[in-house]
């Protein structure tokens, strides 16, 4: 395994999360690692790749590496997010997949093997870190053969398959790579060979979003990370997100967040 912490084999728990600590989940943000996120209990929305659907109990959702989502994890929400490691991503699909479980066994076989494996991860003895891998393989063949089986809404595959879902996903894909320039959305547009009228359009559609309101939401949730998550200097975080100016940054954060980079980062704790 490897020793950046988002890389590395990991199992996060969903659920009672704070109304201050949201912006973690709900905004549009991506892992240079693939993500499963299992729902076990409560219902909601999940954004993945600009495609809104909604979410509910045993649902199974495989996110790629450097794909950018968010979803809502209110009250009631809980459920697991799995870190899963650069090495074993060739063992998922290339693409995000969004599973419902409607077998009884089946809903019982996933919780049987996140449970094991969460006591592999957390636990001491020998071998434990070889174990732990082994149930994410286990896990892996799981989501494979769930996916042959899978019996969720016809209309779903047709849905993301549109041109405004192939569309917008391309402009996600686009938002990942260069979300620190200072791009803006009639650039990607442009690069989209599109006008910024006809991707905010397909954006509206596909996620009842404008295209600038996920450029900007993206852009605020990695200005949130680095400044909840490092000391790094807001003038450092301004030039590093392709801002002009860190008096720029800071009107540009407080519009979207309803406070100053320098009050966000005193209202919690900072990691060095």
């Amino acid at each position: 395994m490897t020793d950046d912490p988002d890389n590395r084999l990991s199992l996060a728990a969903i659920g009672q999360t704070t109304p201050a600590q949201r912006w973690r989940t709900e905004a549009m943000r991506s892992h240079s690692s693939p993500r499963l996120l299992h729902i076990s209990r409560g219902q909601g929305r999940i954004t993945v790749a600009g495609l809104t659907s909604g979410y509910g109990p045993n649902n199974l959702i495989f996110i790629p590496a450097r794909t950018m989502y968010g979803f809502e994890a209110g009250q009631g929400v809980f459920g697991s997010l799995l870190a899963i490691p650069p090495a074993m991503a060739g063992e998922w699909p290339e693409m995000p997949v969004h599973l419902r479980l409607k077998d009884v066994l089946a809903q019982k076989e996933i919780v049987q093997i996140l449970d094991a494996l969460e006591r592999e991860l957390t636990g001491a003895r020998p071998g434990h870190d070889r174990a732990a891998l082994y149930h994410a393989g286990l896990l892996a063949v799981f989501f494979a053969r769930q996916s042959g089986l899978d019996e969720a809404a016809p209309q779903e595959p047709a849905r993301s398959e549109s041109p405004p879902a192939r569309l917008v996903a391309a402009y996600t894909d686009l938002v990942e790579r260069d979300y620190r320039t200072a791009r803006g959305v009639a650039d990607y547009a442009a690069l989209l060979g599109v006008t910024p009228t006809h991707l905010s359009r397909s954006c509206r559609i596909t996620c009842g979003r404008s295209a600038l309101a996920l450029l900007n939401d993206r852009v605020i949730h990695e200005a949130r990370r680095r400044l909840h998550d490092s000391r790094t200097p807001v003038q450092e975080i301004a030039r590093a997100l392709g801002f002009s100016s860190a008096a720029y940054f800071t009107r540009s954060f407080q519009s979207h967040t309803g406070m100053t980079p320098t009050a966000f980062r005193r209202s919690g704790p900072s990691k060095g």
